[in-house]
């Protein structure tokens, strides 16, 4: 995508990433590995009902919706978060399946979560180099009390970057500004309320963060980052970046200008941004489901393959992307023909008509 070159502000979110941003590319499953997905696969594919035990009426058989976030992908992820162990992975499938019922996060709607969103404390923006979206988190523009929807907010935003995520990309790249705000001064977050947050990021987002790129970073956070430290892991060590060029890591045209010293001129309008990115995410989301359902709704379906990166299915199947548009194209093609006929045999007409006056 070109960089943004209108002198006024861009207000929705961008669609793509810049043609140079690729994805890492996924190392090839050992043999070991295979052999143990498609155990994980088999008895994702004999999963038949959804056990609620916090809200037992919100039990019963699986949607499509469901089956279809059963992807190849995501069954990897979850035998990676429990180091391959098949029996693990396939219960946190089900125990995630069961939260996301009971949470309701997928009947979240745009209405709900709104007043959270009004200043632009959360913002779905352009992607890294690596063709992640970044989430900004902005802490400084909150405008509410800490509640249960402050928490919903959070993890919309989350589904909406998935939604947003192009093929063969898996992760994001969150974008943490922690420059204070004029207008509101208590920003802190519960500890009950961050380890909420923290426990369905673990349990139910496995394998889901790229990079986490955090600027203007406050005394207090800074030291107990540094205490910490040590503790975490290497592989997330890595993926934490303190007030850093952030140019290394996301191209300079879809790096918000604003504290990130970005080229990308941003200026978050609620009215404007908000209804371009939920009808953009849901268009995205139809897409995905058509093509689920036009392979046969398999469980373990290509992530690739449903995001419009291939059009071959793990079925064998080819989706024709755009018989419709191509319908629709062949009827206009018709349709102009049949007028261009209409018109050249108005013409040899009226040419037969004066050759024989003549």
């Amino acid at each position: 995508m070109a960089a943004v070159t209108s002198d006024a502000p861009l207000k929705t979110p961008i669609a793509a990433p810049t043609p140079d941003s690729k994805p890492a590319p996924r190392p090839e499953l050992t043999a070991e590995q295979q052999t143990k997905y498609e155990a994980l696969l088999e008895k994702a594919k004999a999963f038949t009902e959804i056990k609620c035990d916090k809200e037992k009426d919100k039990s019963g058989p699986l949607t499509d919706r469901e089956l279809a976030w059963l992807t190849r992908e995501c069954l990897l992820r979850y035998l990676r978060a429990t180091k391959w162990t098949v029996d693990d992975a396939a219960k946190r499938l089900l125990s995630t399946m069961a939260w996301r019922r009971e949470y309701g996060i997928d009947d979240f709607t745009p209405e709900h979560i709104s007043p959270e969103q009004e200043t632009g404390k959360q913002i779905i923006l352009g992607f890294d180099r690596q063709g992640r979206p970044c989430q900004y988190l902005n802490p400084g523009r909150q405008n509410t009390d800490s509640s249960p929807r402050q928490i919903h907010h959070l993890f919309y935003m989350v589904e909406r970057v998935v939604d947003m995520m192009p093929p063969n990309v898996e992760m994001l790249s969150l974008m943490i500004n922690f420059k204070p705000s004029k207008q509101r001064q208590n920003t802190s977050v519960p500890v009950s309320t961050a380890r909420e947050v923290l426990h369905i990021l673990q349990n139910h987002y496995p394998e889901r963060l790229g990079k986490a790129l955090i600027i203007n970073v406050p005394w207090l956070v800074q030291g107990f980052f540094k205490i910490i430290t040590p503790f975490i892991d290497p592989v997330t060590r890595e993926k934490l970046k303190f007030n850093e060029d952030m140019k290394q890591y996301v191209p300079a045209e879809q790096l918000w200008s604003s504290d990130w010293n970005g080229d990308l001129d941003f200026e978050y309008d609620h009215e404007t941004y908000w209804p371009a990115l939920n009808d953009l995410c849901k268009q995205k989301r139809e897409q995905k489901l058509a093509r689920w359902a036009a392979a046969g709704k398999a469980v373990g379906e290509s992530e690739e393959y449903l995001t419009g990166g291939t059009d071959l299915s793990v079925t064998g199947f080819k989706y024709a992307a755009n018989d419709k548009e191509v319908s629709e194209k062949k009827q206009d093609v018709e349709a102009e023909t049949s007028v261009l006929t209409e018109k050249l045999a108005g013409a040899s007409l009226e040419e037969e008509t004066v050759e024989a006056q003549a």
